[in-house]
């Protein structure tokens, strides 16, 4: 049984909305234990004060800031709650914005959201409303000591929940310089057209579940060999690929190859030499922020 990591309220108008929340995503990686390579035994980590080099059990762990080189401020957790004890029971919903409006770039975590005991019927005026409006909710609440911006959407008959960047947490693309060489190079209208064609060919639903993670899977494959006694000898290592010599010569190589068998075409490098009569495309617009400032 999935156990939830908050439970309050949305706040909707005069409309309270009591709910759990779920997280809706369970990442995959492959982790390792730190080794002693002597004996083979497990490493463990030990919280140690730096001034009398003692262990110090969790219970006598306080929460402390640093104002100055080794000069902290404690606070403790029924401070922080006390600062705005509502803002760490209820989701606020401040307005309604088109999903469009919203940028992929300030989407951080996503959960599901479940009514809670008595909240099954306003949970489902709230969803049913959004979907009739087409409208994305924009609120904020409290999780583990933090507020968060979220977008609360309706989505396959569950309220999701996206915690989300605030304005000052997206670095713009004005910081990279590489993108001043930009300037020098313009596509062609044939380079274009080659390159949408290229796209256009390669277009399908997305369907994640046709995705999953190689790497991962090769690593555990590794794993599994070495933990049933195989020797495995390490492959030399790939060379990294020539620059691309003609863009164009590319861009047709990589249509041919999609139209004669319907498989994508090898993988090039992302960019090629800077030529006056074809480059790598006009620069990118940065990311759109949501329609009104969110700090």
């Amino acid at each position: 049984m999935a156990r939830s990591i908050w439970s309050g309220a949305i706040s909707f108008g005069l409309v309270n909305v009591p709910v759990k929340l779920y997280t809706a995503t369970t990442p995959k990686t492959v982790r390792f234990n730190q080794l002693h390579d002597a004996d083979g035994g497990r490493l463990k980590q030990k919280r140690v004060c730096s001034i009398d080099g003692e262990e110090v059990p969790y219970e006598h762990i306080v929460r402390g800031y640093e104002v100055a080189p080794d000069r902290y401020v404690i606070v403790t957790q029924e401070e922080l709650d006390a600062l705005d004890p509502r803002a760490t029971k209820t989701i606020d919903i401040e307005e309604f914005v088109d999903l469009t409006e919203i940028d992929p770039v300030y989407y951080d975590h996503a959960y599901h959201v479940a009514p809670a005991t008595g909240g099954a019927k306003a949970y489902r005026l709230l969803m049913s409303a959004m979907e009739d409006a087409g409208k994305v909710a924009i609120g904020r609440f409290v999780l583990r000591s933090r507020q968060q911006l979220v977008a609360l959407r309706s989505a396959g008959g569950v309220l999701m929940l996206s915690t989300m960047l605030f304005g000052d947490e997206v670095n713009s693309p004005d910081r990279l310089d590489e993108l001043e060489a930009l300037a020098d190079v313009e596509a062609s209208e044939r380079e274009v057209t080659m390159a949408r064609q290229l796209i256009e060919s390669l277009a399908a639903p997305f369907e994640p579940q046709r995705f999953h993670d190689e790497y991962r899977e090769r690593v555990m494959e590794l794993i599994e060999r070495k933990a049933a006694g195989e020797e495995v000898a390490i492959q030399p290592a790939a060379e990294a690929p020539a620059e691309v010599p003609d863009l164009m010569a590319a861009l047709e190589a990589s249509l041919a190859a999609v139209r004669s068998d319907g498989s994508p075409p090898p993988k090039k490098p992302a960019r090629s030499r800077a030529r006056g009569d074809g480059g790598a495309g006009r620069p990118r617009a940065p990311p759109r922020s949501p329609s009104r400032s969110r700090g």
